[in-house]
Order: C-alpha cells, then structure tokens, then sequence
C-alpha cells in the first residue's frame, strides 16, 4: 500500500518525514535535514568505522583507550549507528558470495542500530585489484608505471571498480601517489616510480576508472611518506620545502583537481609535525589551496600513533580533538581517537562539536552521492541480488596479461633473445617456480596468507617455469632453484651451476618476494638496508655468470635492485616489477618473441649499492662522480630506459615558437620511426632543463611522453602542448613561480638518451604561479 502526498513530491506519508531519502532533493538540502536530527554519539558514529572478522590486534595504546574485545562487535561499535566497514572482503579467505552475504548481514545490522536507518559505506583495499580472496591479481602500481600507458591504467581502474562495486564496496585505499625518493623503501612497488608527473599521470588515469564504476578512490599517503629518513618506514622525514612542494606534492594537487573523493594521511611526520594532525596539511593545503571537498580518513590506527610514536597528544581524546581539529574526517579502521572517545572529548570541551558537524557533513554529502541514504537502496551488494560474484572474469585476467606484457623492461640484449626453440636451456632461480614471487604485498595471497599455503592463492596462476615450458615445449628445461629468496642457503648453488655448466643457454630469474612487515623482502615495512638482492642470491648470479655459458638474467622486484654490475656479464637482462598473475604467461611469451617488449623504466636501475639510493630527479651537485665524493651515483640504466626487439629513430624535433610568455603555450614535435622488421611501440619522452634558475632546479625533468605502436617502417609525429604551468616551481620567496628565461628541451627513448634538442625562451615579468591551470601536457599522434 501506498499513500501519495502531492505536497511532499508524492513520496509516501513516512518517507515525506525524511528529506534526506528523496533523491530529488539538492544534496546539501538532504545533508542538513539528516544532520539536525542526529545526536552527538550519532555524528561520531558516522565519523568511526568497525572492522569485521579480527580480534581487537591494533597497536598498542595508552590507558583509558577505547578497546573492546572484539573489533568486528557491531552491537557495541554499531549502536549509535556507524560511518564505515572495514575490509569486508579483504580479512578472511571466503568464497566472494559468502562474503558479500555477510556484507548485507552486516549493513542490515548497521541499519537497525540507527535511529534513521543509516547505512554504513564499506571500503577495501585495491593496489593489485581488489585484495579479495579469488579476485584478478594485476601487477603492482610500479609495473603499471613501466607501461607508460595511461589509457591502459584507466582501464584496470574501470574493471577494479567494477568489480568492488558489484561486491558492495563504496571506497577503494588506493592509489598510492607517493614518489619514490629512496629505493631501500619497503613500499616502492606500491608507487608509480620517482617522477612526479609520471606518478600524476598514471594515478589520474586510474583515478579516474575507478570513480568512473561508482568506487571513491583514496590517495595515499598525504604527504611526504616515501621520503622517510634511511628508507625505513615510518620513519621521520626531514625534507626542504621546494622538495616537499616541487617533487611530493603535485600528484596529490593534480590528483584532487581530478575530483579524487577522499584522502588518506601519511604516518611520517615532516619536520616534527604528523599529518594527521596537520592543519597545514589537511586544512590550509588540501582544502583552502586546492579546493578538495572529499574526506580525509586516517591511516589505520594513525591517531593511536599520535600518542605513541608522534608523542603530539597525551591520550586517545587528545589524539581524536587535534585530528579532528587538523582536518581529519573518518578514523581508521575501528574506533581509537573518535567514537565513545571523541562523544567524550566534545562533552569535556576539548574539541567544539561544530568541528564534528564540518567532518559529518562531508561524509553525508559522500553517502548521499552514493546513493546510500536514498529510500529505495538495498543492503544487498549488487552480485548477491544477481546471485553470482566473479571476481576474476576472463576480461580482466585479459587486462592484467596486457599489463604484464606491457610492463616488462628489455634493459639489454646482444641477441640472445629472443630464446631459440630447441635445445638445452637452463632455468636457474628462486623466482622461477614460485608464483608467488609475481604478486605485490597487497594481493590476498602475500598480503593475508602470507604463511598459509595450503589455502592457496584463490585465482589459477602459472609460474615462469611452466609458462616457458608451455611456450618452448621442444627445448630442454634444466631447473635448479639454485638458493632460497632470502635465506643463507647455498645448498643450491652447486647444482645450479652444474645444470647452467650443462647448458646451451641460462634463464636465471631472482628478485623478491613480497609480504608484510619484515615477512617478506618487499612491501609495506619490508625495507633494506642496501640494494643487494635478497639473501645470497648475488652469489647464485655471480656463480652462474662464472659458468661463461650465455646467461638471461631476469628480475622480478618490487624495486630496483643494485644489478648493473651484472650487466657487462649476462647476454641478456630484464626487469619485471612484480607482473600478477599473468606473469608467467607474459614473460614467457616476451622471452619466446611471441610478443615484443615496450616497458620503460620508472625508476633508475643503480650499478652498485653504494652508489644509490639516488632518483634522476637529483640537482646538478650530485649529477656524477668527481673528486667531491668517491661513490659514483651514475645509474646502469637511466630512468625511461627499455629496448625492444626491433629500432626505432627519434628525430624532427621542432618549436612551433622560439620567444613564449611566461603565461603562455608552446608546441614541441618530434618524429619516430620503426627502424627494424618487427612491430613495436616506443615511448617518446620530452625533457626539460632550466640552465640558469634563482633556485638550484634538477638536472632534468619529464615534461610530457607519449607511447606510439608502429609497424615496421611506419613513422609518426608526436606533438606536445606544453603550458608553461608545467614549468613553475618554487622560487626564494617560497612561493611558486613561472621565471622568465631559456629552457632547454630534449626529445628521446630515456633521460639520457635524448638525441633531439631545442630551445625556448620565457619571457615577460615573473609570473604567480600557486595555482595551477595546467596539470598535464596533452598529446597527440599524427601517423604519416
């Protein structure tokens, strides 16, 4: 039965009485009719989130925290009503329909527990695909820098969000847009690469298909994270202001002038100060410069760290009032700083309850957009209503196999590869069978069952070994582990280098495995002391390399690694960064010459350990070695770097103008051409250098690039729109500018392999630059 009311819009009678149910009402119409009714506990609920499934295991917290015994306890977390879930499916290994029934159970409990039946958003985390048991496993953030593919980044954040939106999840933690400033950093495969604008492009693209599937994505981790002192995580940052302002923050400006819908703290603090509880930051930066309207939720347990490891805040209410204070929005992922805490900080004044009525208004204003708060919405995710959740189609594995393929890096080849179809070959390493070692921290399997493989990895994944075995069937396969990833054992060694010995041809494939805090040799809280490959397995290269037999050696890493001394001694190298699961099949098929390379570097590959950690984003002081300093930073392979099976020639370069306004535009073209037999694509990279700044500038800077498929003989011209935006920076006063003078550019295949060079001339009165209109440079491709 129905009762219309023509004055209330024809809603029925007991909907009429709650405006923020009609979706035909102005968005901030409905927030305000929802925000007057609710009570102080029932704002800091929808401020609090509640994670399902685990025992109450966060870190250690002063007395008087707020703790109970179980953290997935929705009648004590929920009662007042609850803002978010936490990582239904990401916790426990359960078939996806399981869980998105316990999702439903869980809203409908949510839903009951408020007064005005609010439900919860529910968010997961989505680096490599959505980190659900059984779900498409991509290549990590670092391998999806190497495409330089934007267009193919958007699409893997499409079928992300597609995915999570058929399962009922609201928010993605992702992307992660720090620049990688020291390669020791557990968490370099999470980023994509050490060029700000690379990162910002890459990020943007998948940004953007994320949201695009109704799934708000999180960037992470604002601001300065990856520039932590020694590479260790966590650890402080001591960081000038133009680096800060030049290098770590444009991705997070970029990425919020794309309409980013939520933001997520940095754990380090910058010169003493912790982001989450950062006005600067999360106010006067975020908000009042750039205009972010989303909301700012907190790394996991990051107020309890405020006490703990900041010691900025006395106790968890202290914690809660200056976050909040701060500009922080959503604590997570349970209830530390907010919840019962934060009602008690409000009520004792520590903290004015209009600061909890500006952070609730921004969450509404979210669950409004997603349609949560509307009359007619169902806690039932979308694939529990169609009774089917696939969360590893064959479309995507398509898409992650396209990645993978696109991501591996040639580094160097005398022509020993493509592989030959016959013969004796060995396949030496601990990278070569474990499939494993092709996911990043982040996947369900290294990320939750880390030290349970009898439950397996819930998608079909094949190894190197079995996919080279596939692609060559009539070779001879000799496999030798050779050594464990990380272990001293060199058990191994002797019968790898037997089989090598034995051999007409070596694959050796070492690198990392990725987990947790030290469980692994990259990811989150896995950082290094050096960049040595884990364990002995330098031995195991050095070993088999002695053999004098032709040797391939692959990488497979969630950073760079120090292996360029190796590269005067193997017949071949390349660099995967961590390829998903279909790795296998993608690498194989690059090594057989079913398919060509096109993965350029996002990061340097460093000669020696010693002479790294250094990024090519670096000032002329430290460009290379003198009589300064007895180490050598020069790197192996440069940043852009990666070769393929056939040539191509970069030349024509041109400046449709020579004299530009400060506030102006100008266009740089170049021409490429497909100098081999084989089809391929090369990227095409336009460089900046400014030879005379009031500030000390870096020695280069990626300006803008281009990815170009071309058949054999077949050329091109790329054409840069480049506005002068993309020339500012931060000048002496502090603030940024666009300064009159000339600016070289060079066009190439890498940072130093720049063949084609031109020059331009700034000119007019030093232009205000802090806020920018022009993030990135267009392109386009005329073929000829």
């Amino acid at each position: 039965m129905t009762t219309t009311m023509p004055e209330n819009g024809g809603l029925p009678q007991e909907e009429s009485d709650r405006p923020w149910t009609d979706p035909a009402l102005p968005v901030a119409e409905r927030v305000e009719a929802l925000l007057a009714r609710l009570t102080l506990p029932e704002k800091v609920a929808q401020l609090s989130s509640t994670w399902e499934d685990i025992e109450a295991d966060g870190p250690e917290v002063a007395p008087g925290s707020n703790h109970f015994g179980r953290v997935g306890d929705l009648d004590e977390t929920a009662r007042h009503g609850l803002g978010q879930l936490t990582r239904p499916y990401g916790t426990l290994p359960r078939p996806a329909l399981e869980h998105a029934r316990l999702l439903a159970q869980h809203q409908r409990q949510v839903i009951a527990q408020s007064r005005f039946d609010i439900p919860a958003m529910a968010h997961d985390e989505c680096l490599t695909g959505f980190t659900a048991y059984g779900a498409t496993i991509y290549p990590t953030s670092l391998a999806m820098a190497a495409t330089f593919d934007p267009a193919l980044i958007r699409r893997v954040g499409e079928a992300i969000g597609s995915d999570m939106a058929e399962a009922g999840v609201h928010q993605g933690l992702s992307p992660v847009v720090d620049v990688i400033r020291d390669y020791r950093w557990g968490r370099c495969e999470e980023t994509y690469g050490e060029d700000p604008y690379l990162v910002g492009e890459l990020a943007e693209a998948y940004v953007t298909g994320l949201q695009s599937a109704g799934v708000y994505a999180t960037l992470k981790h604002f601001a300065g994270y990856s520039a932590s002192m020694g590479g260790r995580n966590h650890a402080p940052v001591s960081i000038g202001r133009r680096e800060l302002s030049d290098v770590i923050l444009p991705p997070f400006e970029r990425l919020v002038a794309a309409g980013v819908r939520s933001v997520m703290n940095s754990y380090a603090d910058i010169d003493g100060e912790a982001p989450a509880a950062s006005r600067r930051l999360l106010t006067e930066v975020l908000r009042d410069a750039w205009g972010f309207e989303g909301t700012v939720v907190s790394d996991y347990w990051s107020l309890p760290f405020l006490v703990n490891d900041h010691r900025v805040a006395a106790d968890l209410p202290d914690a809660g009032a200056l976050a909040l204070t701060a500009g922080l929005d959503v604590e997570l992922p349970d209830q530390r700083g907010f919840g019962d805490v934060l009602v008690h900080a409000v009520e004792q004044g520590l903290v004015g309850e209009e600061l909890v009525d500006r952070a609730i208004r921004r969450v509404l204003r979210q669950k409004v957009e997603l349609g949560l708060l509307d009359a007619d919405w169902d806690p039932r995710p979308p694939a529990l209503i169609a009774g089917e959740l696939d969360l590893d189609k064959p479309t995507s594995r398509q898409l992650a196999h396209a990645v993978a393929r696109s991501s591996a890096v040639l580094l160097s080849n005398d022509g020993t590869l493509p592989l030959p179809a016959t013969g004796r070959i060995a396949l030496i390493g601990p990278c070569a069978d474990d499939v494993r070692t092709m996911f990043g921290c982040y996947s369900f399997p290294n990320h939750v069952l880390a030290e349970r493989d009898d439950l397996g990895n819930g998608v079909e994944a094949v190894s190197l070994r079995h996919a080279l075995a596939a692609e060559l069937s009539s070779v001879d396969w000799q496999f030798e582990p050779g050594c464990p990833i990380r272990e001293a054992d060199r058990s191994g060694i002797a019968a790898a280098v037997e089989a090598s010995a034995g051999a007409e041809l070596t694959v050796l494939v070492v690198g990392d495995k990725a987990g947790m805090f030290g469980i692994g040799t990259s990811g989150e809280g896995c950082d290094v002391e050096d960049l040595r490959l884990p364990g002995v397995q330098e031995e195991l290269v050095e070993a088999v390399l002695a053999t004098g037999r032709p040797v391939i050696l692959v990488v497979s890493s969630g950073r760079p690694y120090a292996v360029g001394r190796f590269a005067s001694g193997a017949a071949a190298m390349v660099q995967v960064f961590l390829p998903g699961e279909e790795g296998g099949r993608a690498v194989a098929q690059l090594l057989a010459g079913k398919a060509n390379f096109s993965g350029k570097l996002p990061v340097q590959i460093p000669t020696t350990p010693g002479g790294q950690p250094y990024t090519y984003l670096h000032a002329p002081l430290g460009d290379r070695q003198s009589w300064l300093s007895n180490l050598d930073p020069t790197p192996a392979f440069p940043f852009g770097h990666g070769l393929s099976y056939t040539s191509f020639e970069i030349d024509g370069l041109g400046v449709d103008r020579e004299l530009v306004p400060v506030d102006g535009e100008f266009t740089v073209s170049a021409r490429v051409r497909n100098t081999g037999a084989v089809a391929g694509a090369e990227t095409v990279q336009l460089y900046a250098i400014d030879p005379v700044a009031q500030v000390t500038r870096p020695v280069r800077s990626l300006l803008g690039f281009a990815k170009v498929a071309l058949e054999p003989g077949e050329e091109a011209t790329v054409r840069f729109h480049v506005h002068t935006d993309r020339l500012a920076f931060t000048g002496l006063v502090g603030r940024r500018i666009v300064e009159p003078g000339e600016i070289l550019l060079q066009v190439g295949s890498s940072s130093l392999d720049t063949p084609v060079r031109e020059t331009v001339r700034l000119v007019g009165e030093e232009r205000d630059a802090t806020v920018l209109r022009q993030h990135a440079v267009p392109v386009s491709v005329e073929r000829e």
